[in-house]
């Protein structure tokens, strides 16, 4: 397969791999590869960084099955045969995060989700040898966590475009973190590949698809709120917050000062 993307596409591949290093000479990276848009995009970008880049690095590509849909088989066929295209090697495993949802009895179905998604990919990675693991989480997806992280938990968080995981001895990397989503939706004129639905049951019900909807109507009203939302997630623009909250065992000398002058 002949691979290529425009100049913008490589030139913010480049930025994320050069401002946050992502890639190294004798990696072995991971893919994780849902066959959605956002990862099949992924595997496309990372096997023409693979032919570019003054870097040697090796590709592997894993596809998991979360047991929601009973011919999700047949479709992982369709990411396989473009895999062997872009010369990656595949594997897929069965994973039961259906079964582990339904067991959980009406709790949020996404960080469960994640928690079985994740610790399945990171152990095939150890299993295989690789020391890196990369997903295709995208500028909006980060925009979408900082903000549903304020709204929901009460903390100013999003995930990082490189973390190490020190108990798997795994780092995981981002390189799609500065692309935006319509222009990964527009990517599928350079790779040809027609993505394969989500099969889970609760997607576009989520907390994630109330909040993404959220900031487009907000948007309406205020045309800079997501430049604002990304802006705010650098840890440069934090601007001024009320220190940390103390307990009682912290103020009770100033507590007894003010009561009783001691």
């Amino acid at each position: 397969m002949k691979i290529n993307l425009p100049q913008l596409y490589f030139s913010k591949l480049m930025r994320a791999i050069t401002e946050f290093e992502l890639i190294e000479n004798d990696d072995q990276i991971l893919l994780g590869i849902s066959g959605g848009k956002d990862s099949i995009f992924l595997a496309y970008a990372m096997a023409m960084m693979r032919q570019r880049l003054k870097k040697k690095f090796s590709l592997k590509a894993l596809t998991i099955n979360p047991m929601f849909s009973p011919d999700f088989s047949q479709k992982v066929e369709a990411i396989r045969a473009f895999m062997k295209e872009l010369d990656i090697p595949f594997a897929t495993i069965d994973v039961d995060i259906a079964g582990t949802i339904e067991a959980q009895q009406g709790k949020e179905p996404c960080y469960t989700c994640a928690f079985f998604r994740r610790g399945a990919v990171n152990r095939f990675a150890k299993e295989q040898g690789c020391n890196k693991v990369a997903y295709a989480h995208h500028h909006d997806d980060a925009v979408e966590t900082f903000f549903m992280s304020l709204l929901y938990s009460g903390q100013l968080h999003t995930f990082t475009p490189k973390t190490y995981l020190d108990k798997m001895d795994i780092t995981v990397i981002r390189p799609l973190v500065y692309f935006r989503e319509q222009e990964i939706i527009d990517a599928q004129q350079y790779h040809g590949f027609v993505p394969i639905p989500s099969p889970c049951p609760h997607d576009g019900h989520t907390i994630r698809q109330t909040v993404k909807e959220l900031i487009v109507t907000m948007s309406k009203d205020n045309p800079q709120l997501y430049s604002h939302l990304a802006a705010a997630m650098r840890q440069d623009n934090l601007g001024e917050l009320w220190p940390a909250s103390k307990n009682r065992q912290e103020m009770k000398k100033a507590y007894y000062s003010y009561m009783y002058g001691k």
